[in-house]
């Protein structure tokens, strides 16, 4: 098969490799549609250090089943199907909890340290497990459904977080996973959503999207714009979607007193943090991870 393969960093090249192997309780899948994730970019560039070369990327896809193991139960040949991105086992401890994105043993799509190792969908093939297979209703075109698997990173975000009904929310970073973060808030009845980028474009599109402010932290001090906004208490939720030093600052800068920061971005390996304001404003911090 062709593949585009990460053969160092900043160098991808659409190559020959071998097709992938299916197991018995597997579907080999022709992919039909992939997202470029914003950790794929970073990724390319060695910034995440997770992405180890050589590794076909790729975690957001969707195509059509050629081929299954003999295990793999009702799905068969032609099926038009999306997955997970993360390949669990069904007995782990994590994934009987309904964890199962948190497996001990598991493997991520395209994402290579080496306890995660896993080729992804930037590829002609890509075997999984029958598991973690979706099939598509005839109305959703591969391209859309490639979308889910952001949709469902948003989704679990903002489930972490138990927004209330009316609560006001801010959301720092307007690329893919914040502009499906605000989709998300809006249909769960947030009422004053307020999105932060840098970038006006996406400002605009976050607008679009259900947003009801916009602000920029190049041209304003969006603490104290977010303080203005919300009666002067700061947001009851806020959603980091960047993961850099700056974005957590304004984060925790921006959320009320006993109010819940997720954090959903993953860019920087570690990232300094206000202590002192998070303890005394009893602010809860909420990872997410991809699901």
């Amino acid at each position: 098969m062709k593949a585009l393969v990460l053969e160092e960093y900043n160098k991808l090249v659409y190559r020959d490799w071998p097709d992938p192997f299916i197991s018995d309780d597997e579907v080999l899948i022709r992919v039909k549609a992939a997202g470029i994730c914003g950790s794929d970019v970073h990724g390319m560039d060695g910034s995440t250090g997770r992405r180890i070369p050589p590794i076909i990327m790729g975690h957001e896809a969707a195509g059509v089943i050629e081929d299954t193991g003999k295990n793999a139960g009702n799905w068969k040949i032609g099926d038009r199907v999306t997955f997970d991105s993360t390949i669990y086992p069904l007995d782990d401890w994590y994934t009987l909890k309904g964890m199962y994105n948190l497996s001990d043993n598991r493997q991520v799509l395209g994402v290579s340290p080496e306890e995660y190792r896993r080729h992804g969908a930037f590829a002609e093939y890509i075997n999984v497990p029958r598991h973690i297979l979706y099939k598509l209703p005839d109305e959703v075109s591969y391209t859309q459904a490639a979308m889910v698997e952001p949709v469902a990173v948003a989704a679990h975000a903002v489930e972490l977080s138990t927004p209330e009904w009316n609560d006001s929310a801010v959301v720092i970073g307007s690329g893919m996973i914040g502009l499906f973060v605000i989709q998300v808030l809006r249909s769960k009845g947030c009422g004053k959503i307020i999105a932060v980028d840098k970038d006006e474009m996406k400002l605009k599109l976050a607008l679009q999207l259900g947003a009801g402010h916009a602000l920029n932290p190049a041209e304003e001090d969006i603490c104290r714009s977010i303080t203005n906004l919300t009666s002067g208490r700061g947001a009851d939720r806020v959603y980091e979607a960047v993961g850099s030093e700056d974005a957590i600052a304004a984060a925790t800068g921006s959320v009320r007193k006993g109010g819940i920061v997720t954090l959903i971005g993953n860019l920087s390996p570690s990232v300094s943090i206000p202590l002192q304001i998070i303890v005394t404003r009893q602010i809860r911090l909420q990872g997410s991870c991809a699901i």
